[in-house]
């Protein structure tokens, strides 16, 4: 028997441990969002939703149900409850993270304490939990996109989930669930119903703030006819594809495989390209928030 001998091989240069530091003008942009982020919360929260009684998730919803509660100032809860949340968020996401946090809470708790005088815009609850739902989870999703956070619940999510058997979003979505039914005993219960709404469309504002309205889609394709399909995309789509090859585990053939990336608009175009070419043809379809690098642009088609 042949021994055979392990050449060693090269180790690749260690990675550095200090992180790259963003550049003066890419921490003033940071800086600029997450504080429009805060005030736009800070909006939200005092010309709609609190003067009317509804409330959002996580521990701005508890913030606003004690400050109505106590009579105490609603910013100083906002901070207060928020802190060891700075801890967890140091120890979880890092250094960068928490200082961003610290600055859009503090942001935040003085915005509504500045605000508080102010008359608020709407007496109506379900305009208030639509318009200030809106603000507040674009205010939010600008500070989530920039790097911070305005609200521990998801931090305390991370930590838990590595002791209970539920996802991060499920752990929201259950303390959220508990901290909007507790309005019905502070407030009332249709103000609760009002603050799941007011919770939903920030929720839906949040991911539109962090993810854009132009959404991408990925496409992968198996088909027989590989080349000709590909040249179809590029001439009658004007999308530049990319062939992979693939080999499959029943069969054992080799395969090659379509990869490209259009806009929403175009799938029911490309849907028609496959159909017409390749009938046969295995096509999937998966959602993009965000693309870099590479040359994502879309060729004149005639």
């Amino acid at each position: 028997m042949e021994a055979v001998l392990k050449q060693p091989q090269p180790t690749p240069e260690a990675a550095p441990k200090d992180h790259k530091k963003l550049s003066a003008l890419a921490l003033l942009k940071r800086g600029i969002l997450v504080f429009l982020g805060a005030v736009l919360v800070a909006v939200g929260l005092e010309i709609f939703l609190v003067p009317n009684q509804v409330i959002d998730g996580g521990v701005v919803g508890i913030s606003i149900m004690l400050s109505h509660l106590s009579g105490i100032n609603l910013g100083i809860f906002l901070f207060i409850l928020n802190i060891p949340f700075f801890f967890l968020g140091y120890k979880q996401i890092g250094k960068t993270f928490t200082i961003s946090s610290i600055f859009g809470v503090i942001v935040m708790s003085i915005g509504t304490t500045l605000l508080h005088p102010v008359r608020p815009l709407t007496e109506d609850p379900l305009l208030a939990a639509v318009f200030g739902g809106m603000i507040l989870g674009i205010g939010v999703g600008l500070v989530i996109r920039y790097g911070g956070s305005l609200d521990g619940t998801e931090i305390l999510a991370i930590v838990f989930n590595k002791r209970i058997p539920l996802s991060v979003g499920q752990t929201v979505m259950f303390i959220n669930l508990f901290i909007l039914g507790s309005a019905g005993f502070v407030f009332s219960w249709d103000r609760a119903m009002y603050s799941l709404m007011a919770y939903f469309i920030a929720f839906k504002a949040i991911d539109v703030t962090i993810e854009g309205f132009n959404e991408t889609k990925s496409i992968w394709i198996i088909s027989d006819n590989p080349e000709i399909l590909g040249e179809a995309i590029l001439n009658r789509l004007g999308r530049g594809v990319t062939y992979l090859n693939g080999q499959g585990a029943f069969t054992g053939e080799d395969k090659k495989v379509i990869f490209c990336i259009i806009t929403r608009l175009e799938e029911a175009k490309l849907k028609s390209i496959v159909e017409d070419i390749d009938p046969q043809a295995f096509l999937a379809v998966g959602n993009i928030h965000d693309i870099q690098g590479g040359n994502f642009k879309k060729r004149s088609i005639h």
